[in-house]
């Protein structure tokens, strides 16, 4: 749901731009207590991987398609602050090299796409985390429940800045109804692409999942006299080297993964218009539409110019977009830890372990 220029005018567009501005440097402050050495680059990786997804777009109804936004699958993983500044870079990059998004309405898809579905999906995963029991089948359903709310309700939010600020005068209710009716769909794809990812992550690395820190297990349990007590929490701490290991092997592991999925598995993505560009094209939103500020990028529309193979083309452009996230998403994750540690004085530690 990339909002192109022309949808919503200047006034709205630039209000919207101010709220992203301040949801990022509140989350730059935020992440420092999210990020450490250990998941800084995760964040960047995640970053990387939500771009690399994003370009899989995949058919939702007849002639309409849709794509991950990740805002839970991020939120989830690295923390909400850190999510907002994981989505920021993407749609950032997108928006500069790829002509995805228009530039005008930076501020408009970071709101939409970043900060809404952050809150939601964070908000209704931490909600069904503490209803539901603590083990790795509650985590990995509530997150397929969050991120399928997040979808719909990043819709509500581009109807509601539409009805605002629109620059074409199409029924609100009639927008309301096509938008969130086929991000509904949608939604369902974004759940089950996040379930599968927390799901996965969860298998082998349930200490890098952020949402599910502290809760995932209870306390095991002793039966002494007849009665069940809480056993002795475990002294031992894990070998430092090991854990770099193992983290090291699951960082290249995504890297690899969403290479793959960027630089080959996209060319059989759906060629379909994504649900907003449909209602846009049905509705008559799309009637002033503008030509993107970066329509002569090099990589405009996802592929490289001069490379006539589109397989090639597209597989290149993925490629590229994926280093250059995951550089420039790990070089500001890794700037954020560094300014926890000047504060603290010291290097940066994981929250539990501040407490």
């Amino acid at each position: 749901m990339h909002v192109p220029d022309g949808f919503i005018d200047a006034p709205v567009s630039v209000a919207a731009g101010v709220f992203a501005a301040g949801a990022v440097a509140v989350s730059l402050r935020g992440a420092r207590r999210e990020l450490d050495e250990r998941t800084a680059p995760l964040a960047g990786l995640v970053a990387a991987f939500i771009f690399a997804v994003q370009m899989l777009n995949f058919p939702v109804a007849a002639g309409t398609s849709g794509h991950l936004m990740g805002g839970a699958l991020a939120a989830i993983l690295v923390g909400p602050y850190t999510a907002v500044l994981c989505l920021s870079v993407v749609l950032l990059m997108q928006g500069i090299f790829f002509a995805d998004g228009g530039l005008t309405a930076l501020g408009v898809n970071i709101t939409v796409m970043g900060v809404v579905t952050v809150v939601v999906a964070y908000g209704v995963f931490r909600l069904l985390t503490g209803l539901l029991p603590r083990t790795r089948r509650s985590a990995t359903a509530s997150a397929f429940v969050a991120a399928l709310v997040s979808v719909p309700a990043s819709a509500a939010a581009f109807t509601l800045l539409y009805w605002i600020g629109g620059t074409t005068d199409i029924p609100i209710g009639k927008v309301f109804t096509a938008m969130v009716g086929v991000h509904v769909l949608i939604g369902i794809g974004e759940a089950v692409i996040t379930a599968l990812t927390v799901g996965a992550v969860l298998a082998v690395r349930p200490d890098l999942v952020h949402g599910v820190q502290g809760t995932l297990t209870a306390p095991l349990k002793l039966r002494v006299d007849g009665e069940l007590v809480d056993a002795p929490a475990p002294t031992r701490e894990p070998e430092p080297v090991t854990a770099h290991r193992s983290n090291r092997g699951f960082l290249i592991t995504g890297l690899v993964s969403a290479f793959l999925l960027a630089g080959f598995v996209s060319f059989y993505a759906s060629a379909s218009p994504d649900g907003l560009e449909r209602v846009a094209a049905d509705q008559g939103i799309d009637e002033k539409a503008e030509e993107h500020g970066a329509a002569d990028s090099p990589l405009a529309d996802y592929g490289v110019g001069d490379i006539a193979n589109a397989r090639l083309s597209g597989g290149l452009a993925g490629v590229i977009g994926v280093s250059a996230t995951v550089v420039v998403g790990t070089g500001v994750f890794w700037v954020v830890r560094r300014r926890r540690e000047d504060e603290r004085g010291g290097p940066a530690r994981p929250d539990h372990e501040n407490v």
